[in-house]
Formats: structure tokens, C-alpha cells, sequence
């Protein structure tokens, strides 16, 4: 069957695979960003299968209006994928900007709770739906740095868990992806500032998982049959681990 499916922070990275890997599912997608030259791109290349939606999901108010404000036949949201995140920064906490904070929260947080707010009620009345939050292997193995990027992961894997409790009973489904270190997406970049050497440097001699090995698994979870829910999926390239516990020896 063909989904109607809308992912936040569609125009790059895990999100520009995904809309790419769903439309070759054969559903269609509303491909919600800020940039809205991407989102006129990705209409470009893949025409009616692709709705651009101008959002930015820190806008609360906008946000609550979604719903009403798709064109009536891309009402009906089967799938949502809070993909837009971000990290800001990887100075330790006392050094560390608390603007970078609250612009993670914003995004990673409440961003994908407003959405997940404003879109859930309808699959509920619907009695079908799925929700699949783009978590981070960061929300359960802390390291230096991580501090706040960390812990917003951490709600988004506790919050999918909780959601799942409370729609037991319903055909609404939720799924938390737990991605490790994913290499050529502009993730890096960003966090340090747009100096590209440094966000090299994070991948520097690795085999890292790719964009599309992340919509490689959102494929799986949201193809598979109705009566099935992943709960979690953590994901890491075989040239990661999770480490011992540091200890600073005197």
C-alpha cells in the first residue's frame, strides 16, 4: 500500500535519503525543511511524489497548523519522521555556549514534540499511523562533549518509548533509530561551525555508516507488515564499539 509519509529536515543528509528511498517504495512524501530551494529541487526530480512543505519545526505556531494547512488529499499522514536534529558544538559543559543548548532543545526536543503533538491525534482517530524518531547512539553511550546533544537524544529515545506505551491498543506504531557514526552528511559541519576540516577529521581512517544505510532501515520498519512494531533499532558501522568507562588515574 502507498504511504503518504512526511520527514522534517528533508533536504540533506538521513533526510534527502529517506525521501529518496520512500519514493522508490513506491509512497509519496512530504518533505518538510527550512531551505526552500532543496525543497523546489527535490520537486524537480521527483514531481508529484513529493509535496515541499517551508516549515521550521521550532515554530510552534506553525507547527499546530500543519495539520489543516496540507492540500486535502495530503491530510492523511500515515508515517511521520522526526528527522531534523542537530548538534551544536563539542566543548566540554563549563566552556560550553548557552545559546548552542537551547538551539538543541529547541530543534531536537521540542520540535519534535510539537510535531509528533500535532499529527499523532489524527492517526489515532484513524486507527493506523507510525512515528519514527531519529535518535542517536549518543542518547545512551555519553562522551566528552556530548553533554546536551546527548541527553536531547536520550528524551527522544525515553519519549518514543513512553509514546509506545500509551497507544497500545491503537494501530499506531513507534520506532526509535539509534544511528552511530554516519559519515558524509552535513552533521559535522554544522556542529563545528561549518569548519570542514574539523568535521573530516571526526571520520578520519573509519568505515562509517552512510545516509542511506539509515534510510535503509527506515524502509525496513516502516514496510513491514501492520501487526509489527521496532521498537528500537541501534546502529553502528562495524568499526565502532561502545568503550570502557574513562578513568583519569593520578
Amino acid at each position: 500500500m502507498a504511504l503518504t509519509i512526511l520527514v522534517t529536515g528533508a533536504t540533506a543528509g538521513f533526510g534527502a535519503a529517506m525521501v529518496r528511498r520512500f519514493i522508490g517504495d513506491g509512497h509519496r512524501v512530504i518533505a518538510a525543511a527550512r531551505r526552500m530551494e532543496r525543497l523546489q529541487a527535490l520537486r524537480s526530480e521527483f514531481g508529484e511524489a513529493v509535496l515541499p512543505l517551508a516549515l521550521d519545526i521550532t515554530d510552534a505556531a506553525a507547527v499546530a497548523a500543519l495539520p489543516n494547512s496540507l492540500p486535502p488529499n495530503w491530510r492523511q499522514v500515515d508515517v511521520l519522521v522526526n528527522n531534523a536534529g542537530m548538534a551544536v558544538g563539542l566543548d566540554p559543559a563549563h566552556k560550553a555556549r548557552v545559546a548552542d543548548w537551547d538551539r538543541m532543545v529547541a530543534v531536537n526536543v521540542s520540535g519534535m514534540l510539537h510535531m509528533t503533538h500535532a499529527l499523532l491525534p489524527g492517526m489515532v482517530e484513524r486507527n493506523r499511523g507510525h512515528i519514527v524518531n531519529i535518535s542517536s547512539t549518543a542518547a545512551i553511550y555519553p562522551y566528552p562533549g556530548g553533554h546536551v546533544y546527548g541527553a536531547s537524544k536520550a528524551f527522544v529515545t525515553q519519549f518514543s518509548l513512553n509514546l509506545r506505551a500509551d497507544l497500545v491498543g491503537t494501530g499506531v506504531r513507534v520506532t526509535d533509530l539509534e544511528p552511530g557514526l554516519v559519515g558524509g552528511t552535513e552533521f559535522s559541519v554544522n556542529r563545528f561551525g561549518g569548519d570542514t576540516a574539523r568535521a573530516s577529521a571526526v571520520y578520519a581512517g573509519t568505515v562509517p555508516l552512510s545516509a542511506d544505510d539509515i534510510a535503509e532501515a527506515a524502509s525496513w520498519v516502516v514496510n513491514l507488515p501492520a501487526h509489527m512494531n521496532i521498537n528500537r533499532m541501534e546502529i553502528m558501522p562495524t568499526c565502532q564499539a561502545p568503550g570502557p568507562l574513562a578513568i583519569k588515574r593520578t
